[in-house]
């Protein structure tokens, strides 16, 4: 078993039920049921239908493999762990060189699940030279059409204390690993989540990158922020309009946070998506070059 496994499993043990049961909808907040139909029209005509662009290899080697990172309520949480192969040593007591700690990113899929293209996106992050865990919130479901997609996503909201205590269990990993800054980063689904685990664990994260995900309206909850955050959508996107992008925005700005959104014209919602029939692919290189510029700066120090 990993060792960082071990660790994650002796230190955690919080949480409810199973991941992704597809539970009734009725115990969903009527808010997320609206957001969720929006989100499956937008997915209407779409498929994971892999293009060459999700193929990028990442900028230098990586390993990956799938990890146990602890339980929530008695439930094992796995996710898909990746590194650079060639990690810069830490001189211990001027002999023995150790790998030394790197700043690590929880990757939260989107609404299809963590699927091929998630993971290569979490070998390209690692590539940048990162710890990258990408969590599993439907416990081991992929979806392959929308309707399946839709109720997988159904089954978090009707038990979104899981998906909370999940992702917190990432954060414990990847803090009892040594990452001395973590960052978060999702799409659709899974950028609205990335927003939320900046709001749920405030001192564990210190940087967020939200693709095209559901915007939280609450000041109170938005006041919890400390992380800076960058948001990536798109004009067209008929799931969340331009205007509630830049509500966020203006909002968190209003409150003192440091906050920057770009919205892109001529792309919609998973435009950044290289396996879905709504990629664009200059708003997607785009957004790819501010990611990584924007992880550098504050996971990095660069």
């Amino acid at each position: 078993m990993h060792t960082a496994t071990v660790l994650a499993i002796l230190i955690l043990g919080t949480g409810v039920g199973t991941l992704g049961s597809g539970a009734a909808h009725a115990a969903a907040d009527p808010a997320e049921l609206e957001a969720l139909e929006r989100m499956a029209a937008a997915h209407q005509h779409d498929h994971p239908a892999a293009t060459p662009a999700a193929t990028t290899e990442p900028a230098r080697p990586v390993t990956a493999e799938e990890v146990g990172f602890g339980q929530v309520e008695g439930q094992p949480v796995r996710g898909y762990l990746a590194q650079p192969q060639e990690r810069p040593g830490k001189a211990q007591g001027g002999t023995a060189v150790a790998p030394a700690p790197l700043p690590a990113i929880i990757v939260i899929h989107e609404w299809w699940g963590l699927n091929d293209q998630i993971k290569g996106v979490t070998r390209r992050l690692a590539g940048e030279g990162y710890t990258a865990l990408a969590v599993d919130l439907y416990g081991g479901k992929v979806a392959d059409n929308p309707d399946a997609a839709k109720q997988l996503v159904g089954g978090v909201m009707a038990h979104r204390d899981v998906a909370t205590a999940t992702l917190r269990a990432a954060a414990a990993f990847l803090k009892h690993q040594g990452a001395p800054r973590i960052g978060v980063i999702g799409w659709c689904f899974g950028g609205g989540w990335s927003l939320q685990t900046a709001l749920d664990v405030p001192d564990q994260i210190d940087a967020a990158v939200v693709y095209y995900g559901q915007p939280e309206k609450d000041r109170a909850r938005l006041a919890r922020l400390r992380a800076p955050l960058l948001g990536l959508f798109g004009a067209d996107d008929q799931s969340i309009p331009p205007a509630a992008a830049r509500e966020l925005e203006a909002t968190l700005k209003q409150l003192g946070k440091q906050a920057e959104v770009h919205v892109y014209e001529g792309a919609g919602h998973a435009f950044a998506n290289p396996s879905g029939t709504n990629y664009r692919r200059a708003a997607a290189e785009d957004a790819w070059q501010r990611t990584v510029a924007f992880f550098k700066r504050h996971l990095q120090g660069a």
